[in-house]
Order: C-alpha cells, then sequence, then structure tokens
C-alpha cells in the first residue's frame, strides 16, 4: 500500500514510524547518548503514534456517519484501553462527535497476546487440536478462512 492508499485507510501501523526511527539513529541523525535524549525520543514518537490514532479513529467516525451508521459509543478495549493518555484523547474527541467512550476498568484491559492465550487453553480444553498446517500471515482475508472451514466452533 502507498502513502496515498494508506492516507484513507482505516488500518493502523506504526512500523513506518518506527522504520523511520530507526534509520535516522542508524545515520547518525538522532543522538539517543543520554537518558534524557531517550525520553525524548519516546515522547516524540509517543506524539506522533497518538495523532495518528487520533486521526484514525477521526476517520472511521466520519466514515461510519457517511454510510449511514447512528453509532452513540465509541468501544475501545485490550492493552491499548489501558493507556490514560489515550483514553483521554479519544474521549475529548467522542465528545467533539458527540459519542461516549466506554472503555472497561484498566485491570481488565489485557494485552491481545494473552486473549489470544486464553482461546489457545480454551480451545485445547475442549479437544480442538490445530495441526498447524495454515500460512501464518500478518493480513488474512476473513473469506479466504471461510473457506476454509473457519470459524469453528470453541
Amino acid at each position: 500500500m502507498n502513502k496515498r492508499e494508506s492516507a484513507g485507510s482505516l488500518d493502523f501501523s506504526f512500523s513506518g514510524l518506527k522504520a523511520a526511527v530507526a534509520r535516522r539513529v542508524e545515520l547518525g541523525e538522532v543522538d539517543l547518548g543520554s537518558e534524557t535524549d531517550r525520553a525524548d525520543m519516546a515522547a516524540s514518537f509517543q506524539h506522533v503514534a497518538f495523532q495518528h490514532l487520533d486521526k484514525k479513529v477521526g476517520k472511521a467516525i466520519e466514515r461510519a456517519r457517511a454510510m449511514g451508521v447512528d453509532a452513540k459509543t465509541l468501544v475501545v478495549s485490550g492493552g491499548v484501553a489501558s493507556n490514560q493518555v489515550i483514553r483521554a484523547r479519544l474521549d475529548k474527541l467522542c465528545e467533539e462527535n458527540g459519542l461516549t467512550l466506554a472503555c472497561p476498568p484498566p485491570r481488565l484491559c489485557t494485552d491481545n497476546g494473552v486473549m489470544i492465550a486464553w482461546a489457545g487453553i480454551e480451545r485445547f480444553r475442549k479437544g480442538y487440536i490445530d495441526p498447524y498446517t495454515i500460512d501464518f500471515r500478518q493480513r488474512w482475508p476473513l473469506e479466504e478462512l471461510k473457506s476454509m472451514g473457519y470459524p469453528r466452533d470453541v
């Protein structure tokens, strides 16, 4: 996906930002020699990542409304929902758009890896053992998985 295509996309990816920071460090354009320098870089990365998040969520709200979706609430869960800065930014975005933000308590906002592992435990308890004959891909169209018989009853 080129830059123009990704601008209109609702996909979230921070790999480009991460690569840009790594490239600048490798080229010596950024000095990370002190703890202050590293903290400044982390804060700058976080600032840009949050701007990206705001932009994509704002576009999603606009697109939903353009499709006639009369949403009243934005639900955010998973590990990202435990971040208080993200919650505050999304709460402001929701207020600006007449929505309510709903997030579980931070103690229930677990990492996606934990949720995936738990789903695996539950499948194993029911006797489901996958042969791992499928390819692992970062993005896999759901239609293709359906043709393979997924999802199966858990």
